[in-house]
């Protein structure tokens, strides 16, 4: 309430709150003017002023001290075509149906190059063009095996543009890398490969020559690591998703300090490309295939000499194992290290030298990174315990057939097992075998449908036992039951392959 002494009249009061008013009206455009005009420091700030506190993050530093160790690969290429060759656009140059990448590039269509279908060979030649990196001083230069696969002139590239002329050391089709030298020149700019592994949501950078525009930088993090992409045995590859595009392939992923922790091989891409899923080739991979490239020119692994499959639940289940761990032999090669050493057909291996092996994968990569003649310790999984044998490793030949031994035939009964949705009759009286049960109806809603078992193959052993006709699956069948397992492990031949699998007991 307003108190005043003289009591002013009402008019005289409105008069002043109004003025009052405008007042401060007039005062705040005036305010606001000046500051649009003529800017003020307790209100207005430049965002673009730089602050010295807070250093900016950059890759510049690292990519310009590394960036003269990358170069450009010019390949001339002279290959045979036959009838049958696809054409299929941006299939990798050079790249032929027995590379272990093929596969990979056709699955995601990315097509080869023009084929030949009037039944007789020719020469097909060509240019092709990929990304690699200096490794020394005197001029060795890592890239992928299907860049320079087919060569017949290889030129390197330098980021200064200088050519080199080169030749290709060697190359290791499995793990697509190559090693090639250049012939002429030397005190090169290099780098070296990571000595730790890397992990997911490191840093990445990937330094190459994509579609041919000379040095690219990207950036990104690795999405994954371990990656199988059914490019080979070996699959090992990390994901990352700095983008890589054709003509980065055997370009290096550097890491924030600017060692090497892969080699760019592969993406997944419908279109052709890069949608963030890349993928490379670990340091310690190409590290030791570089190894043995410059050494004698090739790359000459451990050989065991077994089919192996996954280790699943319920085969883990069906054979006393804690858990779905290790590889389980599905026959053992003739004459191959392992038979000779010991090892059956149902063993499952644990580890090797005491390095615990997690799957069929992880024994293919552990057995090649030994060199032949190497005598290793394996542990195996056999009737329900541990056993040790010793195995002297032979080198993996090129071209491995496996053949199944077979065990004499019995009776010539026909089985029908209800409960699991199955038929069998003795194999050599359908034709299927000398030995074993052949499978001859499979319900479609039965059991053993349902574990992928169909008409025509044949049952070689049910719970370790081998397996002469359709009754001793009924007798293994029923004793396994009775011993309150949860599932029976079958051995069972499909064609020409033999896996194992467990099949669920009871009703």
């Amino acid at each position: 309430m307003l108190r005043t002494t003289d009591k002013p009249t009402r008019s005289r009061v409105k008069a002043l709150l109004l003025g009052s008013v405008f007042a401060l009206a007039l005062g705040g455009i005036v305010a606001s003017e000046t500051a649009l005009i003529f800017g003020n420091s307790a209100q207005a700030q430049n965002l673009s002023q730089p602050q010295t506190s807070q250093p900016v993050f950059s890759f510049a530093d690292m990519v310009q001290r590394v960036q003269p160790a990358v170069v450009s690969i010019r390949v001339k290429t002279d290959e045979t075509v036959g009838q049958g060759d696809s054409d299929v656009e941006g299939m990798p140059p050079g790249l032929t149906p027995d590379s272990p990448f093929y596969d990979f590039f056709k699955r995601f269509g990315m097509p080869g190059a023009p084929g030949n279908r009037n039944g007789s060979p020719q020469h097909r030649y060509g240019l092709a063009q990929g990304s690699g990196f200096f490794i020394s001083a005197d001029g060795y230069v890592v890239t992928n095996n299907h860049v320079v696969e087919n060569a017949t002139d290889v030129k390197v590239v330098t980021d200064n543009g200088t050519e080199h002329a080169a030749k290709v050391i060697g190359t290791d089709p499995k793990t697509d890398l190559a090693l090639v030298k250049v012939t002429d020149g030397k005190d090169f700019p290099h780098v070296s490969f990571a000595a730790s592994e890397s992990r997911v949501g490191d840093w990445v950078v990937a330094v190459g020559n994509p579609f041919g525009l000379g040095g690219t930088v990207t950036a990104g993090i690795i999405s994954a690591r371990g990656r199988d992409i059914g490019a080979g045995p070996y699959d090992d590859f990390l994901q990352i998703d700095a983008p890589i595009n054709k003509g980065n392939s055997g370009g290096p992923a550097f890491n924030a300090g600017g060692e090497v922790i892969g080699v760019n091989t592969a993406i997944y891409s419908p279109s052709g490309g890069s949608v963030g899923i890349g993928f490379a080739i670990p340091a310690h991979t190409a590290q030791q295939v570089v190894a043995s490239l410059m050494d004698s020119g090739k790359v000459v692994r451990g050989w065991l000499g077994v089919q192996i499959q996954p280790v699943t639940d319920e085969i883990a289940s069906s054979i006393g194992l804690d858990k779905a761990r290790g590889a389980l032999v599905t026959e053992p090669q003739t004459d191959s290290p392992a038979s000779k050493a010991g090892i059956k057909a149902g063993d499952t291996i644990l580890a090797v030298n005491g390095q615990p092996i997690e799957d069929a994968k992880d024994l293919a990569r552990k057995i090649a990174a030994f060199p032949p003649k190497t005598v290793v310790d394996v542990t195996l999984w056999r009737d329900g315990k541990e056993q040790p044998v010793k195995v002297d490793l032979g080198e993996l030949p090129n071209d491995q057939v496996a053949s199944a031994k077979s065990t004499d035939s019995g009776s010539d009964e026909h089985t029908s097992l209800g409960d699991y949705g199955l038929t069998l009759a003795p194999a050599n009286a359908v034709g299927a075998g000398d030995s074993g049960a052949a499978i001859t109806d499979v319900d479609p809603n039965g059991k053993a449908a349902d574990k992928g078992l169909r008409q025509g193959d044949v049952i070689l052993e049910a719970g370790g036992q081998a397996i002469e006709g359709p009754r001793d699956v009924s007798k293994a069948i029923s004793g396994a039951e009775k011993a309150g397992k949860k599932a029976i492990l079958l051995r069972v031949k499909s064609g020409d392959s033999v896996h194992f699998l467990a099949l669920p007991l009871g009703k």
